[in-house]
């Protein structure tokens, strides 16, 4: 067994009650792979599998169980049968586990290339440049959301991503009219994430009146699984709409072309966690570039072990538009590693250490 995956868990306390379409969260079950060879035991590849609950496909119960599963099956093997029929069929199964296969990529990529959490090459990677990054904003009451949008306005963020339909309506439009008294769209780029919160009957009316305030674009407006209604509303709606949930389960480029090709979104939200890893996510990305569609990345409240993984990647990848990666300065209790925040980009500073489970 000259290659072992080990699991190691961490449970993340958020500094705030995450609230979400899907209830408030105050902590977070975090699971992690650490990736070495027998003969080197000393040097490890890290990834991050942490589902979420009532989202992911592979989140249950018994997580744990299946990820001591999946890494007995993978230590079972041997080097020389991983590009074989066998080991083929290892990484074909793990599509019903998007968060596993993630995880296990990040851990083999990282591996292979040093074993220093660096996955790719890039000027980000060499602390010689940031990736700009959206301010995330928190569902809440009208004051918590306030005052989240007043300090990302102050840090210096340019763009903002809010959820939306976790308030009255009404009052989430008064809450984006304050941010527009504040901040023009000469200034400021506002993008919703409705988690598919609005209902078919009234999406289109929402749609036309938030469009008032000159949205960027809107995420899952309603719930995934409803391609023709998706795509009509693409097509009448005042404001880009934005693929998220709608993605996860579909595996294989030729359903990924179908999916976006049937409802033709201006944007798809791809998140590794959610979708099957880095492979994955390029095949999004493949049929995005055939159909005219934009796209950028998100994690999915990942520690900063997953969010370094994501981050990486889409340093590799080189989209110019703002990607969603502010998620690790949300626990009271993440690793310590080289991510930092400088106004609105992510940076890496070579120069802090890296803190790993144990």
């Amino acid at each position: 067994m000259p290659f072992i995956l080990t699991p190691f868990y961490r449970e993340l306390s958020f500094k705030f009650d995450a609230r979400t379409s899907r209830g408030a969260m105050k902590t977070h079950q975090a699971a992690y792979l650490r990736l070495h060879h027998t003969d080197a035991p000393e040097v490890h590849g890290w990834g991050e599998c942490s589902p979420l609950p009532g989202l992911s496909p592979d989140y249950s119960p018994h997580f744990p169980q299946t990820l001591q599963s999946i890494c007995n099956r993978f230590n079972s093997l041997q080097i020389e049968t991983t590009g074989t029929e066998e080991g083929q069929a290892f990484w074909k199964s793990l599509d019903q586990w998007p968060s596993i296969c993630f995880a296990a990529e990040t851990a083999w990529v990282d591996y292979m290339r040093g074993a220093k959490r660096i996955l790719y090459d890039t000027p980000f990677s060499r602390s010689q440049q940031g990736i700009r990054i959206n301010g995330l904003i928190w569902m809440g009451d009208a004051a918590f959301m306030r005052e989240q949008i007043q300090k990302k306005l102050d840090q210096g963020f340019k763009c903002l991503k809010m959820k939306i339909g976790g308030l009255d309506f009404a009052q989430e439009l008064r809450i984006l009219n304050e941010i527009r008294s504040i901040a023009g769209p000469d200034v400021l780029e506002l993008r919703l994430d409705a988690n598919g919160a609005f209902a078919l009957s009234d999406a289109e009316e929402k749609l036309r009146q938030l469009a008032r305030f000159q949205i960027h674009s809107i995420e899952q407006p309603i719930k995934q699984g409803q391609p023709d209604a998706m795509q009509e509303l693409c097509v009448v709606s005042p404001i880009p709409i934005a693929l998220d949930e709608e993605l996860i389960g579909v595996s294989g480029k030729e359903n990924k072309w179908k999916l976006l090709d049937q409802i033709r979104p201006q944007y798809i939200i791809i998140k590794p966690t959610l979708v099957g890893g880095l492979y994955s996510s390029r095949e999004w990305i493949q049929v995005t570039q055939t159909l005219g569609i934009d796209w950028w990345l998100t994690s999915a409240l990942e520690s900063n072990i997953g969010l370094n993984a994501i981050a990486q990647f889409a340093a590799d990848l080189g989209s110019t538009l703002p990607q969603g990666l502010g998620t690790g300065q949300l626990y009271h209790n993440n690793f310590s590693s080289p991510l930092e925040i400088r106004g609105e980009e992510l940076w890496y500073n070579a120069d802090k250490p890296w803190e790993l489970p144990s």
